[in-house]
């Protein structure tokens, strides 16, 4: 698909400066751009990329003022990096507008789906499943039975949605990623041997979630495990049963949250981190990468280090840490001149 300068100005509200009957066809970086490409400026640090480059056009903000001769239109917005992501999504939803239901598939007759669904081949869609409106759901991908699915959520090859799970409008699910398996819930009898607890609760996300590939949620053991609105998760997290995550939070790729914590809304941990369970974590909290949290965290804090630490403290603590050698050196140098 081609769109003019004059058509994207209006997709976000921008002027154009220059030719508004140039079109492009692709999206470029700045500095990789070409003829019939679109890209953005919006780190100051790539400003000398719009003297060379030879994009069609480039999104910048408003108050961007060229020192140098240009030869790409610009398209002056409020805010380039945002304009841009706007534009991004637009695309995506555009590259992702597939309708119909191919075959092979297996859709149970008890299924209720709604208008504009994409079903891809050799997906399986068990009993008394919902489907909402504009849901696209690629191949290979399995839904179990009683699984309820909202308007405009995109599943994509290969995931795994157990029965029972919930899922709300405008989500994202990610290839392997696997919602509402069984948790890890297993008990010693007198023998030693471990016997395993029925794990007969589900998994419940509600709208704007986005799960990375390789992601697995599990069911909760009683009730639910809550993925709260807005919520993002990068690649390879693990949640256990009986979770709960607040609203907005956002978790980087391989963190690991144990059975029954409960983690506030707004908050941001960063890749690696293990989470004890039967904790709570507050509001606003901040993590850092690699970091293991055993306790209750109150609303704000933000802690780095194994165990968790306030991170201006663990700072303070590192510096120390990486004079040790030398303040052991100087303990025994003083301890012998006492012993002098």
């Amino acid at each position: 698909m081609e769109f003019t300068a004059a058509q994207i100005a209006v997709m976000l509200d921008g002027t154009v400066d220059g030719d508004e009957t140039v079109s492009v066809r692709q999206l470029a970086k700045i500095e990789e751009g070409i003829p019939g490409s679109l890209t953005f400026l919006a780190n100051p640090k790539y400003t000398h990329y719009i003297y060379s480059t030879k994009a069609s056009i480039t999104i910048v903000d408003k108050d961007f003022a060229p020192e140098h001769p240009i030869t790409t239109t610009l398209i002056r917005v409020e805010s380039a990096y945002r304009a841009f992501s706007k534009l991004l999504e637009y695309y995506n939803k555009v590259k992702l507008n597939k309708a119909g239901i191919e075959s092979p598939v297996f859709i149970s007759d008890s299924v209720i789906y709604g208008e504009n669904i994409y079903v891809g081949a050799f997906s399986y869609i068990g009993e008394n499943v919902e489907i909402g409106n504009n849901v696209k759901i690629f191949p290979h991908v399995y839904i179990g039975d009683n699984v309820k699915i909202g308007d405009d959520t995109v599943i994509f090859s290969g995931a795994k949605i157990y029965s029972e799970s919930v899922i709300g409008k405008f989500c994202v699910i990610n290839s392997n990623v696997v919602v509402g398996a069984d948790g890890f819930g297993f008990t010693p009898n007198e023998t030693g041997e471990y016997r395993k607890v029925p794990q007969t609760g589900n998994v419940v996300l509600e709208d704007y979630v986005d799960v990375g590939p390789g992601t697995t949620i599990d069911r909760a053991t009683l009730g639910s495990t809550y993925i709260m609105r807005g919520v993002k998760l990068d690649n390879q997290i693990q949640i256990a049963h009986n979770v709960s995550i607040g609203e907005n939070t956002v978790i980087a790729a391989q963190t690991g949250i144990a059975g029954s914590t409960k983690i506030g809304k707004n908050c941001i941990i960063g890749g690696q981190v293990g989470i004890a369970g039967h904790i709570t974590i507050g509001d606003n909290v901040r993590i850092q990468a690699q970091s293991g949290i055993g306790r209750n965290v109150k609303d704000n804090e933000t802690l780095q280090g194994s165990p968790a630490l306030a991170y201006a403290d663990y700072n303070k603590s590192y510096v120390h840490f990486k004079n040790l050698t030398k303040l052991v050196e100087r303990i025994n140098a003083l301890e012998k001149k006492d012993n002098d």
